[in-house]
């Protein structure tokens, strides 16, 4: 059965509300939450970027029963892999076995700011494999010692570490790194509805339990008003359509704002249903389904509106998705 969920984007929402924001996802039947994990907006119009970890435990004592996700963690700039392996266990002890921790080689936006440099793609993806294995050493409970190329663990141990580690999803983007990451990872995360990225995550990973699961995310800016919502998709979304190749190795918002001048309101509303049509929702969120997606995460554009959302869309939404996915 498709699962959907709700995104804490941290780049639009302060962090009382992003907490209170997830209780009433969690009222309303979300199955999950996934969280961003930024240093900077993408856009300075979108005005935030609270600490994602501080947020998520906060929400997982506000909550009982919602999944929680990082969408996406880079272990290896501005984190090293041994702090996150000891976040990840905490988080997963506090929220009783309910997280996941997502992770991918990062951006320039939030990486540059500890003056460590942004790598280019082919280190970054290196570093990312050396520190999943660092992670992984971490969980057993044991003490390890790792001596790599890019980081280095000296008699490190998580002292409270959950039963059965951390459940690690890895974002891929491409053949290469799914046969990279495939073995490596539980579940795969992926911005594209593309089946071949999916298909190529299963063919190249060993057998495992549990089932992997295959997570996507869609933005939306759900409004009573149509024109209102393609104005606040554009004002703070329209950083959305660079692509991925862009949006990694932009180092700040100013220059998001300078690549997306051109970028109209019109543009932004072809590729994100604006409005309060939920079936337009429905249509957009079943390329992922349809592409093989188990997961899916709702990204409702905006810190204006997004509890108009809740309160009255988000119930009906999730009927309607749930009804026409498989």
């Amino acid at each position: 059965m498709t699962r959907f969920g709700y995104t804490l984007m941290t780049e639009q929402s302060g962090p009382r509300e992003l907490v209170g924001y997830a209780v009433d996802a969690e009222a309303q039947g979300f199955d999950f939450a996934v969280s961003s994990d930024h240093y900077s907006p993408w856009l300075t119009e979108q005005g935030h970027a609270p600490y994602a970890w501080t947020v998520l435990g906060a929400v997982a004592q506000a909550t009982q029963r919602l999944e929680l996700m990082t969408y996406v963690t880079c272990p290896t700039i501005r984190y090293e892999p041994a702090v996150v392996a000891q976040k990840a266990a905490t988080l997963q002890l506090l929220s009783e076995g309910r997280f996941t921790l997502g992770l991918g080689s990062g951006e320039n936006l939030n990486e540059h700011v500890v003056g460590e440099g942004w790598p280019m793609v082919a280190a970054r993806q290196d570093m990312l494999e050396e520190a999943i294995h660092i992670i992984r050493e971490l969980h057993t409970g044991e003490l390890v010692t790792w001596e790599g190329a890019y980081f280095r663990v000296d008699s490190a141990r998580i002292w409270d570490c959950p039963d059965g580690a951390v459940p690690i999803g890895v974002a891929v983007s491409g053949e290469k790194s799914f046969e990279r990451f495939g073995p490596l990872a539980d579940h795969v995360i992926a911005v594209q509805p593309e089946r071949e990225l999916i298909e190529g995550f299963l063919g190249s990973r060993p057998d495992r339990a549990p089932t992997p699961r295959a997570i996507g995310q869609v933005p939306i800016c759900w409004d009573r008003d149509a024109e209102r919502a393609k104005q606040r998709a554009h004002e703070q979304f329209r950083w959305f359509g660079g692509g991925w190749a862009v949006n990694a190795d932009l180092p700040t918002p100013a220059g998001f704002a300078g690549a997306t001048q051109f970028v109209t309101p019109e543009d932004v509303a072809e590729s994100i249903p604006c409005g309060p049509d939920l079936d337009q929702v429905v249509e957009a969120v079943s390329a992922y389904w349809e592409a093989g997606f188990t997961d899916i995460a709702l990204v409702q554009v905006g810190d204006e509106g997004q509890q108009q959302f809740l309160d009255e869309a988000a119930g009906p939404l999730l009927d309607r998705l749930r009804a026409a996915a498989p």
